[in-house]
């Protein structure tokens, strides 16, 4: 049966808290029958029991994205909705439910006012707790606890907390954390909007005293952020500001608020100090024990000031918020002599160590630090650069303690812990793994290790920087929001996971940061010295809403993001209007981290050139606005580029892997140079005996556009390649993540420069995106949108003998794998209800392609199928077949399905 499933409002799963007034309502669809689509859908929805839109039967194929079209939504409350859907024969089928809650839709809604410690009352410490910190960390204040006691009559049937910070802070209740949240409320252009997170309370409430509090720490607002520190013109404030409002309802209708105001009072309690940078410090015998509970005595504390009565821009978090989401286990826990202890997690990760201490005396002092990699058995730490990445406890004096640093986060495999007392446990230390708890929908696997090696490796890079924002590295002084790291790894991120809420939610700090004259920033959120974007950089702000329209269908973010898209384009044409990009307001970083090559930088600036304006009209023609100028531009940008840098033969100015790549992937070439490129971009390969150059922009074209001109043997060797530099010589150095650059460590160099050489960083990891659409063979045609049309192509190659992917589309799940069966290759698709696909089965032999029925593992007589016949093994729609370039391409409608050929 034709069954809906995965609902999905606004790309998130039962939000709790949404402000859009148009929310957008999708499903995917499954069925166990081939050929099943849907007709038509029927929308529901209900607030407390009455509806408040019905659609109808509506004859549509669409499952994705639907706007809300009832009466205006109201603030705080829950809308129920319900999907059914009809399928290809007319018949009604499966039905599914879910739920949206709405937040405040109003500004005037907010009766809180921001509330802070007054600066007057408590120094930075009280008083001094050691003297041996740095100059970086001395002076930063405790971290204020924030309370606020009040009375119920009654246990309230209904009550929600919405609360934000300029800052980091973590809600209380009761004697409990609120949520699962982690930094909130996360990362993003402060100057102009702050999120606010909604919290569903109700169990937490009790008749009598009940007690609201926060601890409230500097987070990116207020700590340490980029590479420019505490400068006051990168961060945003001076000390961290709370904002929070309890909204609760009783059984008769009647309501009640509880919010921050001048009533609330504050004390430092047991952290001394906490920065993601620096880490934090924390001095176990000065706990607040019972401090956000009911009976505790807070006489001796600090009324708070009210730092600003105007709530100011704040939006209802729109995406997953961080988490923790695994726990690690040390796998082995080294005593190395004077009181330390190294414990190796045998995975580099981000986010933080959970210490249980046993037995120690009041006062010790156990320090943790955090490392990647080792140099010489010990913490290699001079990539940090100025981060600390250390966190310090002082024992109570408790039989047991437990140390978890909540506001800090590190990038790590390898943790030193000194001053433990005895020796360490393995279970009592613990990595906590957390990042943006986006849906990781995506697999792949081969029969290959260090492929399998590789594709985890990219996994965890994506986790390990996709924290609120998607940094270039977890570890040293910088985690910023590149662009062009965004960009590049973009088609992987969305075959790994589901990243259309977190994408559209940092487009618009994108958009935000652009200058007045349309330039976006090189990152987001905007820091000081990076405002103006460089090539490859700035074009994130087109590319990728432009990657989450085709992946998608997400016609919202297009539409809100096409006024910046022509703005940037408009921006490079007035500073440039030779059409070639040679004069930059901002930054030029080329293909940043090449080896052994130099492409030259205004080839690469002007081919991002062509290629942003190709996209602003792609776009134009989505949207039904008129593409003709930029259609026009892009083919005078495109002569211009062959008449600059296209010479004799097909040779690209530079003779620069990327040169080719950039000039191949981008359509920049006349038809009468493309072959002649080819040969030349293959030529350099293997003249390197199957070596790369590439560095952050040519690494994603290289393995695609090799497979796309008939040499996926070149990419398979540059993927199985072992040697620097490649994938595999950091693999067979010890990598669990992707490094930053290609000769991060090497055996005749040891390590990189300091300066610039992360462990994690997930841009050379873009080759995902080949293993799921080349090597599996998981695509879509050219003018498909959400994977409605499939281009299934798996490359049989290199020394695999099987391989297999699958994703979850906004049609549903899309699967593509094959395997060697001594001279057979056996290949097995599924393809969601409601899309067609277009599949190549790889053959050297056309007419040797069958079909094999539900099970069956054996060629079977009488199904060849040769050019244009059609085969009906199982009763299912195999629409035809005709002989392709490296195969025969078969049409398929919705279903699973097998085939073999000859190799």
């Amino acid at each position: 049966m034709l069954t809906p499933y995965a609902l999905s409002t606004d790309g998130r799963s039962t939000p709790l808290g949404v402000d859009e007034r148009t929310p957008l309502l999708s499903w995917r669809l499954r069925s166990d029958r081939n050929g099943d689509l849907q007709t038509a859908y029927r929308l529901e929805v209900t607030a407390n029991g009455v509806t408040a839109w019905d659609t109808g039967r509506v004859d549509s194929p669409e499952n994705s994205g639907i706007a809300y079209d009832g009466p205006t939504l109201q603030s705080r409350t829950r809308y129920d909705w319900r999907v059914t859907v009809w399928d290809a024969d007319g018949a009604e089928a499966g039905t599914a439910e879910s739920w949206f809650e709405t937040a405040l839709l109003h500004p005037d809604e907010w009766e809180g006012v921001w509330i802070a410690r007054d600066p007057n009352v408590h120094p930075p410490f009280d008083p001094p707790v050691v003297d041996d910190l740095t100059d970086r960390v001395r002076h930063l204040p405790a971290p204020p606890h924030l309370r606020r006691s009040f009375e119920l009559d009654r246990k309230p049937v209904r009550a929600r907390l919405y609360a934000t910070a300029r800052g980091v802070y973590e809600p209380r209740l009761n004697g409990a954390k609120v949520g699962t949240q982690e930094l909130a409320p996360g990362w993003t252009e402060y100057r102009t909007r702050l999120l606010y997170q909604t919290y569903d309370v109700t169990d937490a409430l009790i008749e009598g005293e009940n007690v609201l509090g926060a601890v409230l720490v500097d987070g990116w607002y207020a700590g340490f952020i980029g590479f420019d520190s505490r400068h006051q013109a990168q961060h945003y404030g001076d000390a961290p500001q709370f904002l929070a409002q309890l909204h609760l309802e009783f059984a008769d209708g009647s309501t009640r608020t509880v919010a921050t105001d001048a009533d609330w009072v504050e004390r430092p309690g047991a952290i001394r100090y906490a920065d993601q940078l620096m880490g934090q410090y924390e001095d176990g015998s000065r706990t607040l024990t019972g401090w956000d509970a009911a009976g505790y005595d807070a006489g001796d504390w600090t009324p708070v000031i009210v730092a600003d009565a105007v709530p100011g821009s704040l939006v209802a978090e729109p995406d997953e918020p961080v988490r923790v989401t695994e726990d690690l286990a040390a796998v082995s826990v080294t005593a190395v002599g004077d009181g330390r202890h190294l414990v190796d997690f045998g995975q580099n990760m981000v986010g933080r160590v959970r210490l249980t201490i046993r037995g120690a005396k009041p006062g010790q002092r156990i320090v943790l630090r955090h490392a990647e990699v080792l140099t010489d058995g010990e913490l290699y730490l001079e990539n940090l650069r100025t981060a600390e990445a250390t966190d310090i406890y002082l024992a109570a004096g408790r039989d047991t303690e437990v140390f978890e640093p909540q506001f800090t986060f590190h990038g790590f495999r390898y943790v030193e812990v000194t001053g433990y007392p005895g020796l360490l446990a393995g279970k009592d230390v613990v990595g906590r793994v957390l990042h943006s708890d986006v849906d990781f929908t995506g697999e792949f696997s081969s029969s290959d290790e260090l492929v399998n090696k590789l594709y985890g490796n990219i996994r965890w890079g994506q986790r390990g920087n996709w924290v609120s924002v998607p940094t270039d590295c977890p570890q040293r002084d910088e985690r910023l929001g590149w662009l062009a790291d965004a960009q590049i790894f973009a088609p992987t991120a969305t075959r790994n996971a589901d990243v259309q809420a977190f994408f559209a939610r940092w487009l618009t700090d994108v958009q935000a940061g652009a200058t007045s004259g349309g330039a976006f920033p090189d990152v987001s959120p905007r820091v000081s010295m990076l405002i103006e974007g460089a090539p490859a950089w700035g074009d994130g702000g087109v590319i990728i809403p432009w990657l989450l329209y085709r992946t998608y269908g997400d016609v919202r973010t297009l539409e809100r993001s096409y006024d910046s898209m022509v703005a940037w384009i408009e921006h490079v044409h007035r500073h440039n209007a030779d059409l070639i990009w040679r004069h930059r307001t901002g930054n030029n970083y080329g293909d940043w981290l090449q080896v052994d090559a130099e492409t030259p930088r205004d080839l690469l600036a002007t081919a991002y050139f062509a290629q942003s304006v190709a996209l602003v009209a792609a776009a134009a023609r989505a949207l039904g606005r008129d593409a003709t100028a930029y259609e026009d531009l892009h083919g005078r940008i495109r002569d211009a580029f062959q008449r600059e840098f296209v010479e004799d033969e097909g040779r690209v100015q530079g003779d620069t892997q990327t040169g080719y790549l950039l000039a191949l992937a981008f359509d920049l070439l006349p038809p009468t140079s493309v072959d002649k490129a080819v040969q030349r971009l293959a030529a350099d390969v293997e003249k390197r005996d199957h070596h790369l150059t590439t560095g952050f922009v040519g690494v994603a074209l290289l393995c695609p556009v090799l497979t796309k001109y008939g040499r996926a043997d070149l990419a398979y060797a540059l993927l199985h390649q072992d040697t620097y530099p490649s994938w595999g010589y950091s693999i067979a150095h010890g990598a669990t993540t992707i490094w930053e650059r290609w000769d991060g460590w090497t055996t005749d160099r040891g390590f990189q420069a300091a300066e610039m050489n992360s462990f994690n960083h997930y841009s050379l990891g873009s080759i995902g995106d080949w293993l799921y659409g080349g090597v599996a063979g998981i695509g879509q045609t050219p003018d498909s949108v959400g994977y409605r049309e499939l281009d299934l192509r798996p490359a049989v190659g290199g020394r695999l003998t099987w391989a297999r992917a699958s994703q979850e589309t906004v049609r549903g799940r899309v699967a593509s794998g094959w395997r060697l069966d001594g001279d057979q290759v056996v290949v097995d698709v599924e393809v969601p209800p409601g899309a067609t696909a277009d599949l190549v089965v790889p053959t050297s032999d056309p007419s040797s392609v069958r079909e094999l029925a539900p099970g069956e593992s054996a060629p079977a007589d009488g199904q060849a199928t040769s050019g244009g016949e059609s085969v009906q093994a199982d009763g299912s729609a195999t629409l035809g077949g005709e002989p392709a370039e490296g195969g025969l391409r078969v049409r398929l409608g919705s279903g699973t399905y097998r085939f073999t050929a000859s190799r």
